[in-house]
């Protein structure tokens, strides 16, 4: 059991690796190969709590945090890299380029650093996560003809999202319609893979099918606030 609880962890450990990789493709000006690569963490950073939970990692191996492992990954792969992505790859003034990384990296640390960013019961995130590699990945592949201006500020916008008590749904802890979430969320990957695939040619299917599952996650999160807010007044 301890092994299988060390591999679990090492599984986790090795999101680490592929954001190191693309990095490296970023830094090289390959950006399909630096968004491949993130897709990789998030598919990583998808499927390991799972593992954990089978393997029973706290009880087999109560001495390791995971948990702080995946916060040490997640604050690379899903805030840095892509920090460092919409600096060299967005076309926009020097200090529109250092004002949006600036936004995206000090809005995450603090954030980590809040009590709460999950729901009691475990099925929704408080606040907009930590989601600037999905939030660059749109920018480059999937909107690239929108002005830097509205780049800047949808990024400002998302900022302050994240301290705003919005529920966005935890697709891999239940919720509402839990298996249209997971699909829409397949959705989003698949389509994803599509359009670094054929970068930096235009998708019709691949930009469709990811504005599609946003559009639902975002409905999903207006239904899910207004649901939790309601039940809040009515114990009030």
């Amino acid at each position: 059991m301890k092994l299988f609880a060390w591999l679990v962890h090492l599984f986790t450990a090795s999101g680490l690796l592929a954001g190191f990789m693309g990095l490296l493709a970023a830094i090289d000006g390959d950006y399909p190969s630096a968004m491949a690569w993130m897709l990789a963490t998030l598919v990583i950073d998808g499927i390991d709590g799972t593992f954990a939970r089978m393997a029973r990692v706290k009880e087999v191996l109560p001495n390791v945090d995971g948990k702080t492992i995946d916060y040490v990954i997640d604050f690379f792969t899903y805030a840095i890299l892509p920090a460092y992505l919409f600096f060299v790859a967005v076309d926009a003034p020097t200090w529109a380029l250092y004002a949006g990384s600036f936004m995206m990296l000090m809005s995450a640390a603090i954030y980590y650093g809040l009590d709460g960013m999950v729901s009691e019961d475990g099925k929704h995130f408080i606040g907009f996560p930590v989601m600037w590699n999905m939030v660059v990945y749109v920018f480059i592949f999937v909107t690239p003809w929108l002005s830097w201006p509205v780049l800047l500020g949808v990024t400002a916008f998302l900022a302050v999202l994240h301290f705003v008590p919005i529920y966005t749904p935890y697709p891999s802890r239940g919720g509402r319609w839990w298996l249209l979430t997971i699909t829409m969320v397949v959705v989003f990957i698949a389509t994803a893979l599509l359009n670094v695939w054929v970068y930096p040619e235009a998708s019709a299917l691949g930009r469709w099918g990811c504005l599609l599952s946003v559009g639902y996650l975002t409905l999903v999160t207006v239904l899910d606030t207004f649901q939790a807010r309601t039940r809040v007044q009515g114990e009030g």
